[in-house]
C-alpha cells in the first residue's frame, strides 16, 4: 500500500478511504448417471477444517467408486490444467510440436494426456489453439477422444480465459461483449446475465466447459495495473450483484463460471504476473470491500473460484501468497464462506506465486492449502512429479488427493461430460456468432457508454454542423478477433452514420512528429474525436489533446480503457468513456456521438482529481445524458 501521508506531514485521506466513501460501500448439483460416452455427432481466521471434514453428498457413490479404481498417477494428473500448443489434438503444426517438446516432452495434446493424464486443458490464442470456431470444436473433440481412449479414460475439462472486454482469447466470428467495467456502467443484472448466458452457449458449442470469468475483484485502486476495467467497479454491492448474475448466466448455458481472484485483487499497484503484491486491508476492510462479491458468487452456486497470487496479512500473517495459504483457502473460503466447489489456482507460471518458493514446492503447497486444480505450471514435469513424490513420501495423503479429484469429477458430472463429452459441428454453425447474439451484444453495449463531461453542449454531433470529422489518437493492440484499430472502427462507424470521418492513428505514446501531423490534419475540420488510452500527467497523449484543443476545432475525447483519463483533459469539449476498445464498445460510442442513442452509462468507479487525488472529480453514479 502507498503511504497516505502527504509530503508536508499532514495526514490526508487514503485512496481507499476516499473511494470507499464515494462508492457508498455497504457491506444444486444435478444428478447424472456415469455412462460410457459415444463418439461425436476476523483478526485471525478460525481454525481450518481438516480435509476429512469435506462434505459428502448422497450422489457421490459412483464417483467415489471411480476414484477408488484410479492409479495414484491418474489422480495426480486429474488435478492439473495445462496449456498445449497447436490447433489439433493429434497433428499440430511442426513448430507447435517442437514447442510442446521443449515445454512438456511430448508433441501433442494427445501425447500430453497419455503421459500425464491431465484433467484439464486451457486454450490460448498465443498457443495457437484458436483459428476459428469449427477448428476449436474439432480440437476439443480430438482432446476428448484422446483422453477417453486411454485405460480408465475420463473426459477433459476444457477451459479458457474469456472475460470479454480487455481479455478475450476467442474473437470474431464469436460474439464479443462489453467487458466488466462497461457492464458495471450499464448497471443491469439482466444484461450481465444475458451476456454470460450467450457467451457460455458459444463456448459450450466449441467444446469449452470452464470459463475463467467473472472477475470478482472490487477495483479500489485506480492505479491497479492488472485489474482495472476487468472489474465491474468500486462498489462491492454492485460488483456482487453482477458477479452473481454472470455466475448464473454461465451456469444456465452449461459452462462453469470462475469467480476470481480470491481473496481480492482490486487494491494493488503491483501486477502479480511479474511481482508479488501485498493487500494491506484490515480484516474489517476485507469484509467490507473484498468479500461481498465472493460471498455472492458462492450463494449463486459458482462452480469454481480462482486464487490470487498475493499476500493478505490480515487473513494470513505468514506472508504466503493466498494461492498457497491454508488459512485463506481452507479457513476463509471453505470454512467461513462455506464454499465446497472447485478451487483453481491462477497460473502457476506467474511471479506472484514463484517468488517465495521453487516450482517443485508451489504445486504441493497449493494442494496443502486447499486448491483442487493446478493451472499452467511453468514445468508440468517438475510439478507433476513433485505432487506424486509428496504423496509417496507422506507429505500429502492420498485421501487429500481424493478430496480434490472428487470435486473435479463432480464438476465434470454436473456439466454432463460423462454423457456428452463431444460437441457437434451443427452447434458451432448455429450458435457461435449467431445474428441474435451479435444484436444482443450491440444492445447491451448501447447501455454502457458514459458521458462524463459536455460543458459546451457539443454532443450529440450534428451532421449539418459537424459532418467532417477527424478521428485521431491511441490505437492499442486490439483484443483478439476484433476488427481494430479503434480509430479506424470509430471513423468507419461514424461514416456509416452519415458523417465524413477520417482516421489518423497517433499511438499510445505519440512522438512530436505524430502530434504535428494530427494538428495539421485537424485544420478545417468540423470536429476532432480523439481516442485516449490510460493517460497520465506526463503522457504524450495529453500533449496531443492540448494541442488539438488549441486549434479551436471542437474536440471530443473518447477513453477506450480507463475512465480516469478525463481528470487529465479539462479542456476538451466533451468526454465519453467506453471502458474497452473492442468493436462492440467502440461502435456503441459512435452511436452516442451521432445521437442515434443517448448515453445511459453511469460511472461504476469514482474519478479523482489529477491535481489532488484526495478529492473526487466525478463520483460513482455520475453520467450525463441528452
Amino acid at each position: 500500500m502507498r503511504d497516505s501521508t502527504g509530503t508536508g506531514g499532514t495526514a490526508r485521506p487514503s485512496r481507499r478511504t476516499v473511494l470507499a466513501t464515494t462508492a457508498g460501500v455497504t457491506a444444486a448439483t444435478a444428478t447424472t448417471v456415469l455412462t460410457t460416452p459415444t463418439a461425436p455427432a476476523r483478526a485471525a481466521a478460525p481454525p481450518a477444517p481438516s480435509p476429512s471434514s469435506a462434505r459428502s453428498r448422497p450422489d457421490d457413490g459412483k464417483l467415489r467408486a471411480l476414484v477408488s479404481r484410479m492409479t495414484l498417477e491418474e489422480k495426480v494428473g486429474q488435478l492439473f490444467v495445462m496449456r498445449v500448443y497447436g490447433h489439433s489434438a493429434t497433428a499440430p503444426d511442426p513448430a507447435d510440436a517442437e514447442a510442446n517438446l521443449a515445454e512438456t516432452g511430448v508433441r501433442s495434446a494427445a501425447e500430453l494426456l497419455a503421459r500425464y493424464r491431465v484433467g484439464g486443458i486451457v486454450y490460448f490464442n498465443w498457443a495457437r489453439n484458436i483459428r476459428d470456431p469449427h477448428q476449436v470444436a474439432d480440437l476439443s473433440n480430438g482432446i476428448q477422444r484422446a483422453s477417453l481412449a486411454l485405460p480408465r479414460g475420463l473426459p477433459v475439462l476444457v477451459s479458457v480465459d474469456q472475460e470479454h472486454g480487455a481479455v478475450a482469447r476467442i474473437g470474431a466470428p464469436a460474439t464479443l461483449f462489453p467487458g466488466a467495467m462497461a457492464l458495471g456502467a450499464g448497471g443491469s443484472r439482466s444484461d450481465a446475465r444475458e451476456a454470460a448466458r450467450i457467451a457460455g452457449a458459444e463456448l459450450r458449442a466449441m467444446g469449452v466447459h470452464q470459463n475463467y470469468a467473472p472477475v470478482a475483484d472490487v477495483n479500489v485502486d485506480p492505479a491497479n495495473p492488472v485489474i482495472g476495467v476487468r472489474s465491474f467497479g468500486a462498489d462491492p454491492r454492485a460488483v456482487a450483484d453482477l458477479v452473481a448474475a454472470q455466475a448464473k448466466g454461465y451456469r444456465s448455458a452449461g459452462v462453469a463460471a470462475t469467480a476470481k481472484h480470491f481473496p481480492g485483487h482490486g487494491d494493488t499497484d503491483l501486477d502479480s504476473h511479474v511481482d508479488f503484491p501485498t493487500i494491506g486491508h484490515t480484516r474489517e476492510e476485507w469484509e467490507r470491500l473484498d468479500a461481498p462479491p465472493f460471498r455472492a458468487a458462492v450463494r449463486a452456486g459458482v462452480d469454481s473460484v480462482m486464487t490470487a497470487h498475493l499476500a493478505v496479512p490480515a487473513l494470513d500473517p505468514s506472508g504466503d501468497p493466498a494461492t498457497l495459504s491454508r488459512p485463506i483457502l481452507t479457513g476463509v473460503l471453505r470454512g467461513e464462506l462455506g464454499y465446497d466447489g472447485v478451487v483453481v489456482t491462477d497460473s502457476l507460471g506467474m511471479e506472484g506465486v514463484r517468488k517465495k518458493y521453487g516450482d517443485d514446492r508451489v504445486a504441493v503447497l497449493a494442494l496443502k492449502a486447499g486448491a483442487d486444480q493446478l493451472l499452467n505450471p511453468p514445468s508440468l514435469g517438475i510439478a507433476w512429479h513433485a505432487v506424486l513424490d509428496a504423496v509417496r513420501e507422506g507429505e500429502l495423503t492420498e485421501a487429500r488427493l481424493d478430496e480434490s479429484v472428487l470435486r473435479v469429477l463432480r464438476l465434470k458430472r454436473r456439466l454432463g461430460l460423462f454423457e456428452r463429452p463431444y460437441t457437434g459441428g451443427a452447434d458451432v454453425g448455429r450458435v457461435v456468432g449467431a445474428r441474435k447474439h451479435l444484436a444482443a451484444a450491440d444492445r447491451i453495449a448501447g447501455r454502457t457508454t458514459t458521458l462524463l463531461a459536455d460543458e459546451r453542449r457539443l454532443l450529440p454531433l450534428s451532421r449539418r454542423t459537424h459532418r467532417d470529422i477527424l478521428v485521431v489518437g491511441a490505437d492499442p493492440a486490439s483484443p483478439s478477433g476484433t476488427t481494430g484499430p479503434p480509430t479506424t472502427v470509430l471513423a468507419d462507424a461514424l461514416t456509416e452514420l452519415g458523417f465524413t470521418a477520417t482516421a489518423l492513428s497517433t499511438g499510445t505514446a505519440p512522438a512530436a512528429a505524430a502530434v504535428d501531423r494530427a494538428v495539421a490534419a485537424a485544420g478545417g475540420r468540423d470536429a476532432v474525436v480523439v481516442v485516449t488510452y490510460n493517460i497520465t500527467a506526463a503522457s504524450a497523449q495529453r500533449t496531443l489533446v492540448e494541442r488539438l484543443v488549441a486549434t479551436g476545432v471542437p474536440v471530443v475525447a473518447v477513453a477506450v480503457r480507463n475512465p480516469y483519463d478525463v481528470a487529465h483533459l479539462p479542456g476538451v469539449g466533451a468526454f465519453l468513456a467506453t471502458y474497452g476498445w473492442t468493436d462492440v464498445e467502440v461502435r456503441a460510442a459512435a452511436r452516442v456521438l451521432a445521437g442515434r442513442v443517448g448515453p445511459r452509462g453511469r460511472l461504476p468507479v469514482p474519478v479523482q482529481r489529477a491535481d489532488d487525488p484526495a478529492q473526487v472529480l466525478y463520483p460513482v453514479g455520475h453520467g450525463l445524458t441528452y
